[in-house]
């Protein structure tokens, strides 16, 4: 973790081609620190940080006054820190019949928060503080300051729910983790009102930036693992799958077989697990077909290396098959020589310093806070299995003299619909993991969603893919914003990567085609707005015969519905 000091020198080397971020800063005690340390670490993640930071104290005001400089400001983000500390305060002055009304309180100011404030708000919730009146016996005490502060915490994490644009940013745990004298400063705190130690403050700003970048779609999407004195203790080579260190009794065994656990719950949520190991490949496999102690097994991963090849090579291969980012994974082995090679191979791929005890692993791991997200559902357990069936599709494609035959054998059906309740989460998901094929990298929450599909203004697309090795569910999403009684606006292109290079910007654009005729609609404008991650799309429009706008030829372009010729693909529409 940098230090204060090493984010404030961060801030001399911003870029001004960094994407630009719209940040606001309220708090109920001195703020000016962790606004250096936000700022800071935007810029160690590659954002620039406009950053509004309201005067001490003034969170009610500037929320409450719709005249006030936060409301002129329209912030992207609105970060909100009212303090234990000061709860206590206000909880002491309080008569005593008033105490236990003191978390319902705070909550229904929170509720009009997140009804007041344009963007996403991002909520610090509240460390506890034992205040010693009770004892223990303030857990049985409805009045008592740690009952309140609980029952504040429950109530945030159910407004949060409630409430898609209120994201709570875990401040209890991180204290839990730290420890309370590491992140309060007493002394600091008397002579100049600021509550977090100098010390804390970049592991905030951390925790802070991890919320914004998930919900910007920054974030890690797969878990690369090697496999001896990594995934289990010994090697399986020399030890052989039974006389590995893994299983429940005394020993390392069970630090290892807790850190399987931890792993399968990733997966479980979403993160794709993949094995890049130097081994002989069937002895690789071997303790997870035999071991009867493994908590992982071979169908938790999407892609399996064992070989003697150069890991970065290795790694290189997973990337190609996921076809995703190596920003988006985490690379994780116990040998340092292994890391650094794999470190100086591939610098955007993260490549945590793993402790020397393997004991120590998830404690370090925890802190890191890796796989911060902004969305979850259902359909995020089944990523696994879509990424094996599209390793299967690579290796049939080898068999193939070219991509024609190969497309036409995958007997690929894709179904056209509007927003619905089914496909609503995963429309806003979509939108919101979608950063490489995104024309104009527009994020939806799910009632955004559910707003859009019902609006006669716009015209809503969601497109499934399938084939003969299995069905990848929802993969594109595009809304038309009918401009005039002509024209059709595509405020949203977006896909998954993984089907790629398959024909499905040719059936979309053949189905957008065949919408705007039915209904009148002489020509279609789409928008290209580059950001950091969607390059690959630069060309999007002028493949598929747009023809560049002159007020704006790098960014809109047109084509004209009557002179179409629908686009050669292998895709089926489902009657």
């Amino acid at each position: 973790m940098k230090s204060l000091q090493q984010l404030k020198r961060l801030l001399k080397q911003e870029h001004p081609d960094y994407p630009h971020i719209k940040l606001a800063l309220l708090g109920d005690s001195a703020t000016q620190f962790l606004a250096t340390a936000i700022r800071g670490e935007g810029v160690a993640r590659g954002l620039s940080v406009d950053l509004f930071e309201a005067e001490y104290n003034q969170v009610e005001r500037q929320v409450l006054d719709p005249t006030s400089d936060l409301h002129g400001f329209r912030a992207e983000f609105t970060v909100v820190f009212q303090s234990s500390h000061k709860l206590l305060e206000k909880y002491s002055l309080a008569p005593a019949e008033a105490r236990a009304n003191l978390a319902q309180e705070r909550l229904d100011f929170v509720r009009t928060l997140c009804t007041s404030v344009p963007g996403k708000v991002i909520y610090y919730n509240y460390p506890e503080i034992g205040d010693g009146v009770f004892g223990s016996y303030q857990n049985k005490v409805a009045g008592s300051f740690v009952y309140q502060v609980r029952k504040l915490n429950l109530g945030l994490m159910e407004l949060s729910q409630e409430f898609p644009n209120l994201y709570v940013c875990d401040l209890a745990e991180l204290q839990a983790k730290l420890g309370r004298d590491f992140c309060f400063d007493s002394s600091v705190y008397v002579s100049t009102e600021m509550l977090l130690s100098l010390d804390a403050l970049p592991y905030v700003a951390s925790r802070t930036l991890d919320i914004v970048c998930a919900i910007r779609g920054q974030f890690k999407k797969c878990l690369i693992l090697d496999l001896d004195n990594t995934l289990w203790g010994g090697v399986v080579g020399d030890d052989g799958w039974e006389n590995i260190q893994v299983g429940h009794g005394l020993g390392i065994g069970k630090a290892f077989s807790e850190f399987q656990q931890w792993v399968r719950k990733l997966k479980d949520r979403g993160i794709i697990l993949c094995v890049c190991s130097k081994n002989d490949a069937d002895k690789a496999r071997e303790p997870f077909e035999k071991n009867p102690e493994m908590v992982l097994h071979l169908d938790d991963f999407a892609v399996f290396m064992a070989n003697w090849d150069n890991k970065v090579d290795n790694i290189r291969t997973i990337r190609e098959i996921l076809n995703i980012g190596f920003d988006s994974m985490v690379f994780l082995d116990d040998n340092p020589f292994e890391r650094n090679m794999v470190r100086e191979g591939i610098p955007e791929l993260c490549v945590p310093e793993l402790p020397e005890d393997p004991g120590d692993y998830l404690e370090y791991l925890y802190g890191l806070n890796l796989f911060e997200t902004a969305s979850y559902s259902s359909a995020d357990k089944d990523r696994t299995k879509q990424y094996q069936v599209e390793a299967r599709r690579a290796s049939s494609a080898l068999s193939f003299a070219n991509e024609a035959d190969f497309l036409k054998s995958l007997g690929m059906v894709s179904e056209v619909r509007g927003f619905d309740s089914f496909n609503t989460p995963r429309v806003a998901q979509l939108s919101q993991r979608s950063n490489q094929f995104n024309l104009r990298t527009v994020r939806y929450t799910e009632d955004e969603v559910r707003r859009l599909g019902a609006d006669p203004g716009f015209a809503c697309f969601s497109f499934t893919l399938a084939d003969k090795f299995g069905d990848n569910g929802l993969i594109c999403v595009v809304i038309l914003e009918k401009r005039d009684a002509g024209t059709l606006f595509i405020n949203t292109w977006l896909m998954s990567c993984r089907v790629l290079k398959r024909g499905m910007e040719a059936f979309t654009l053949n189905t957008l085609v065949a919408f705007a005729r039915e209904h009148g609609f002489r020509r279609l404008i789409g928008e290209y707005l580059p950001t950091a991650k969607n390059g690959m799309v630069a060309e999007h429009y002028p493949r598929l015969g747009f023809t560049p706008l002159p007020e704006a030829p790098e960014r809109l372009f047109a084509l004209e519905v009557e002179d179409y010729q629908p686009l050669e693909c292998y895709i089926e529409k489902k009657s």
